[in-house]
């Protein structure tokens, strides 16, 4: 596995400019990388919703955002998902869902046009910004990215402290938004739930395994999974394989 890794961390890129496909022209550009968790969430609505657009993979692992070509032409704040729709640059995942919605990509059930439905869906992805986004990608590159690029693992203490926040708001997705529903925000899978997910799938890499302490996320899971399938399998084929999980795996 190990070795495997190394391969694909270091393995040769295209430029920037000839990452883009297919060959035929669309007025939008994606820019993602399957690694980043909000671009998970972004790359499985955009096929369930089958918007058109150009793919663009950008390989954060080889600094290919960090190039002053990404800066100048791409996103100026060098970081993925993005998009270029029709010469408009856009960043920041949840813009991007709000402005296409607003365009009339994103159908309803996943990001609603009725202000109270819509409200509750905006609600947990504020809440989510800052709460488990933050603890969960937190642990994920202190427990296994950091070690990685340094050869430095992080000391017991460390590791307890950081479990300790993230499972603070894993507590909040299984006693309270998950509560009396299915989902996060009612009884229909959102946009919300697909961005929590591809933030928890994430800690899969640090060797923390959600099922064993909250059965309603564990079920949960399994639910956005079956609702987003082919494309939340595709999505996550790196975290299965780098992890050595599969979606199936039993305790």
């Amino acid at each position: 596995m190990l070795n495997w890794l190394c391969k694909w961390f270091h393995s040769d890129s295209r430029a920037l400019s000839d990452s883009c496909g297919p060959k035929v022209k669309m007025s939008l550009r994606f820019y993602y990388d399957l690694m980043s968790q909000p671009s998970r969430a972004l790359y499985i609505i955009f096929k369930i919703s089958n918007v058109q657009y150009q793919d663009c993979p950008v390989a954060l692992r080889k600094g290919e955002h960090l190039t002053e070509e990404f800066k100048e032409n791409i996103n100026r704040f060098q970081r993925v998902p993005c998009i270029i729709d029709d010469g408009y640059k856009l960043a920041e995942s949840i813009a991007i869902l709000r402005y296409l919605s607003a365009k009339g990509k994103i159908p309803e059930h996943l990001y609603p046009k009725y202000f109270v439905e819509q409200a509750r869906v905006d609600e947990f992805l504020e809440w989510h910004h800052i709460t488990l986004r933050v603890t969960c990608s937190l642990f994920f590159r202190t427990i296994w990215m950091d070690p990685l690029l340094t050869g430095v693992r992080p000391s017991n203490e460390k590791i307890q402290h950081l479990t300790q926040h993230m499972e603070a708001n894993l507590d909040i997705v299984e006693n309270v938004w998950l509560q009396k529903t299915d989902f996060l925000t009612g009884q229909r899978l959102t946009a919300a739930d697909i961005f929590a997910a591809c933030e928890i799938e994430q800690i899969r890499l640090a060797d923390y395994d959600v099922r064993i302490k909250y059965p309603k996320i564990k079920a949960w899971l399994k639910r956005v999974r079956a609702g987003c399938n082919p494309h939340y399998d595709n999505a996550h084929q790196y975290v299965y394989k780098i992890s050595g999980t599969a979606p199936h795996a039993k305790l």
